[in-house]
């Protein structure tokens, strides 16, 4: 149980990517503080089956005073975060000149705002204590941009370059700041995409097995489990070096 004894909150993590990391984290012993808007005691229930605490708090990351008043919990439950995953996000897909300025705005709020304010939230205490994880959830597109996707690149663009910035200000510190970078995940956000395609007259399969010809050499999915074993290695001894890393988890997307 290398994580017994540490704390980790996972935003967006009441399905898909960060449930699967939170799984992780709970199965090596991490206490857990959930947080998303959907199925929190579900989630919860499953977590607890491995013997840890599992708190859940309710906030919109796209507002800075309710992540104030998330961390507030994290002290007052669990005494201090340990372990942050910045994970939560949002999509929309429209040209950049149809793009409504109310959605650039959501997603920029809570792609990148977010992980700027949980980070700067969690750092005092992890400083003070000399040991913290912070994992940032980016994405393939941090590297490269795709067709109308212009907020969601720029706001991953934008958390590759903040993890670098927290990577060198935390360097003499045992604390550490790297970024995860998927390709194609099965999460509810590429459903969508594949659901667009099924619409358009494609079958499932074939419209599962296109999406994934475009981009991602391996023609397979990155899952949350494997992203959560990556997460988990980043807390590790063997990970105290690893500073300021795009670490592209992506079946060959960018070895392209």
């Amino acid at each position: 149980m290398a994580l017994s004894g540490k704390t980790a909150l996972v935003t967006g993590s009441t399905s898909g990517i960060g449930l699967g990391i939170a799984e992780v984290l709970a199965r090596n012993g991490a206490d857990l503080i959930l947080n998303g808007f959907g199925d929190w005691q579900t989630a919860a229930e499953q977590l607890s089956r491995h013997g840890g605490r599992v708190g859940y708090h309710a906030a919109d990351l796209s507002a800075p005073a309710q992540i104030e008043d998330l961390f507030n919990y994290a002290r007052r439950e669990f005494g201090r975060v340990d372990i942050l995953v910045n994970n939560a996000g949002i999509q929309h897909v429209a040209p950049v000149e149809n793009f409504p300025t109310e959605r650039w705005d959501s997603v920029l709020a809570l792609n990148l705002s977010a992980v700027f304010h949980c980070t700067r939230l969690a750092l005092p205490e992890m400083r003070a204590h000399n040991w913290g994880r912070i994992v940032n959830i980016a994405s393939v597109h941090g590297s490269v941009g795709s067709l109308g996707k212009a907020a969601y690149v720029a706001a991953k663009h934008g958390v590759l370059g903040l993890t670098k910035v927290v990577a060198l200000e935390t360097a003499q510190s045992g604390v550490t700041c790297n970024a995860l970078c998927p390709g194609w995940v099965l999460t509810p956000l590429v459903q969508q995409q594949i659901d667009a395609r099924v619409a358009a007259g494609e079958p499932p399969d074939a419209a599962r097995m296109a999406l994934l010809a475009e981009k991602q050499p391996s023609q397979a999915f990155v899952t949350p489990q494997q992203l959560g074993e990556l997460t988990l290695f980043l807390c590790s001894q063997a990970a105290e070096q690893v500073r300021g890393a795009a670490w592209n988890i992506d079946g060959g997307w960018l070895a392209q």
